[in-house]
């Protein structure tokens, strides 16, 4: 087992930060049901030193484990950072104490990035969605209906 491999095996078995998280501040969701990929992350901020800080961060995903291994390392990582700090990580950085990942696995970076982002735009704009609680759920959204879709072959 190659070390990239063992660092994922051990976030999936032991994911940090796993679950949905009340009263969060910010919530950001990313990926279509369509495809599976899924992840929502949730942020709450705290005053340090008189200035607002990421106190902790959660998420939950419907993904591969290559996504809860980063989402996990991700929510770690960005803990006691400012808005800015944290939207200057790029996927690369969010992933990085896993080590470098293969490039069919970026997109898991990538996902979480996005997340990450759409989370943190709200705290810059305020909050345009609906307040967290009455947000639904991973599941509960992934098993909406899906509206038909009309395919032209050519």
């Amino acid at each position: 087992m190659s070390d990239l491999q063992q660092r994922i095996e051990d976030a999936v078995q032991n994911p940090r930060n796993l679950g949905e998280m009340e009263n969060a501040d910010a919530v950001g969701t990313v990926g279509s049901p369509d495809c599976g990929d899924m992840l929502r992350m949730w942020v709450k901020f705290k005053e340090q030193d008189g200035v607002k800080v990421i106190d902790r961060a959660t998420f939950q995903t419907f993904g591969c484990q290559t996504a809860i291994a980063v989402a996990s390392v991700a929510t770690e990582l960005i803990a006691g950072k400012t808005v800015d700090e944290a939207l200057a990580l790029s996927g690369e950085e969010l992933s990085s104490p896993l080590g470098p990942l293969p490039p069919m696995k970026i997109h898991c970076a990538q996902l979480v990035e996005s997340a990450l982002r759409s989370a943190l735009a709200q705290d810059r704009e305020g909050p345009a969605a609906p307040a967290p609680a009455q947000t639904p759920g991973l599941l509960e959204q992934f098993q909406a209906p899906q509206t038909a879709r009309k395919v032209i072959l050519k």
